[in-house]
């Protein structure tokens, strides 16, 4: 047991609990109510919006997954920097328009819109659904983050043993966000990304300057690791997967409903875009994460035997932990672990929120108890996002994955598959909304089963062309699939002269900050 790097842990962990429950009496307001609850009142100015998009963007799949990638399969793993230098733009051009609906009408998630727009429920379920199973393994992502550093101050075994940490700090995690809603995890943001930057911007100088500068660290990375390796004998190889992975996890990022919840919580459309111009100096953070992953390498850190069986549980996910043990003082690489499992439990405090919040509005209201209060309401998300955390808490103990970022990579499968409904619906009503429904079934059967071909190892798919294969993310082949299958239905259904259901929104809805 490493007791400096784990009493440094214990008391950043209690100083973050305290902040969740404290952050119930933050801009007080009545937790009663779904909005101020699960959207804290849409009150966010651009400074708490920037911590918390930020928290909830840049989560432990950044300080583990990203580098974990780098370290065990190269390149490749860089993919995570252009597609957060993509979304920005997308999402200051297209999600101003949700807010202003979501604020005129009191939708609190994308299903409300959707039901709003096209006047249907199955279309709004199943947008809810996919968020709800998308949102699982995202949560459960940010588990294995907690789980990893955990391990590395010592606690290791199996069964219930090794497993307790891990769900003391789910139940801790629970309760102040069963208490405190969305307040929690934009207050404990703040002290999240004060750790982080100490963190990054310690492990930028000394790191290097131990293992004789950065000529020295790329001088010791192989070729097949430093360089997509280029398209041979008419494959595209990585090339292929590097692009479709980057533009395929833009499109989908903000379609995550905790992405959504984080954007309707703003103040207005300009605290929007304000962030979509400030957020972007994330990904200066994120691609110094990634570079860990070379540290790592050159470290030879998977070649230390006090560091065997930790890789031979936990794989590449190890290489971060196993870099602050090695090269940084006890004490220090507790601050690390606490920035990691901080950096896992505010985006998973969100994530349940808004899962609990789609549950709440687009199955419990719309089927089970269509005159709910708005105390019952509450009532329901809250132990809803209970709920979806003891389900992530089962998926990370029972079904473990090699590389974690694959958690996420199949998530974003799934939610890229409201992009039609969603995105496509913000601009017009063409598309039909049964359509929408059999494109969306369409998506989800294909990109499924693209991933399972793979074995649920990877979710790049080789795609074969004639003489050419190409290699590419399931998510952007299936959304294809999905958008053909919905204009093809809906030329078929007007031709058929099938009702398509009154519009609740006009085009006054999508333009204005004023509710």
């Amino acid at each position: 047991m490493n007791w400096t790097a784990l009493i440094v842990f214990v008391l950043l962990f209690a100083l973050v609990t305290v902040l969740g429950f404290v952050a119930a009496s933050w801009r007080r307001a009545d937790l009663n109510h779904l909005h101020e609850w699960g959207l804290a009142g849409r009150r966010f100015g651009t400074v708490v919006t920037w911590f918390l998009l930020g928290g909830d963007l840049y989560t432990a799949y950044t300080f583990i997954a990203v580098p974990a990638l780098v370290f065990g399969a190269g390149a490749i793993g860089f993919f995570a920097l252009p597609y957060t230098l993509m979304v920005f733009p997308f999402v200051y051009l297209v999600f101003p328009r949700l807010w202003s609906v979501a604020r005129r009408h009191g939708y609190v998630t994308a299903s409300d819109f959707v039901r709003g727009r096209y006047d249907s429920g199955l279309l709004a379920l199943v947008v809810a659904i996919t968020g709800i199973l998308a949102t699982m393994p995202y949560i459960a992502l940010q588990l294995v983050g907690i789980q990893v550093v955990i391990a590395a101050m010592g606690f290791t075994g199996t069964g219930l043993a090794g497993d307790l940490p891990l769900i003391l700090a789910f139940v801790i995690l629970a309760a102040y966000t069963y208490t405190s809603g969305l307040r929690a995890p934009a207050l404990i943001a703040i002290v999240k990304d004060l750790l982080v930057y100490i963190t990054i911007i310690a492990a930028l100088i000394v790191i290097p300057a131990q293992l004789g500068g950065f000529a020295h660290i790329f001088a010791s990375i192989p070729a097949d690791k430093l360089l997509l390796k280029p398209p041979a004998g008419g494959n595209l190889g990585s090339y292929s997967a590097f692009a479709t992975l980057a533009l395929g996890s833009a499109l989908a990022l903000f379609l995550y409903p905790h992405a959504v919840t984080g954007l309707l919580s703003a103040s207005s459309r300009q605290v929007i875009k304000r962030n979509m111009a400030l957020l972007p100096a994330y990904s200066l953070v994120l691609a110094l994460i990634a570079f860990l992953g070379y540290m790592a390498v050159a470290a030879g850190v998977e070649h230390d035997p006090q560091y065997a069986a930790y890789f031979r549980s936990y794989g590449a996910n190890f290489a971060v932990p196993a870099l602050f043990l090695h090269s940084f003082p006890a004490w220090f690489a507790g601050l690390a672990f606490a920035a990691i499992a901080i950096g896992a439990l505010v985006p998973a405090a969100i994530m349940s929120i808004a899962a609990s919040s789609l549950f709440t509005r687009n199955i419990y209201k719309e089927y089970l108890r269509p005159r709910a209060t708005p105390a019952q309401e509450a009532g329901t998300a809250k132990l809803m996002s209970l709920i979806v955390k003891l389900g992530a808490l089962a998926f990370v103990i029972f079904l473990p994955a090699s590389y974690a970022i694959q958690l996420q990579l199949l998530g974003g499968v799934w939610i890229i598959q409201t992009l039609p409904a969603v995105v496509i619906g913000l601009y017009g009503r063409w598309l039909h909304r049964w359509a929408l429904v059999g494109g969306w079934l369409a998506g989800m059967l294909t990109g499924t089963a693209m991933v399972a071909a793979q074995h649920f190892k990877s979710s790049i798919f080789p795609l074969h062309l004639g003489a050419f294969i190409v290699p590419g993310y399931a998510a952007l082949y299936s959304l294809i699939i999905n958008i053909v299958a919905a204009v093809v239905l809906t030329l078929l259904l007007r031709a058929l002269r099938a009702p398509a259901g009154a519009d609740a929104t006009a085009a006054d809805d999508y333009r204005h900050d004023t509710a």
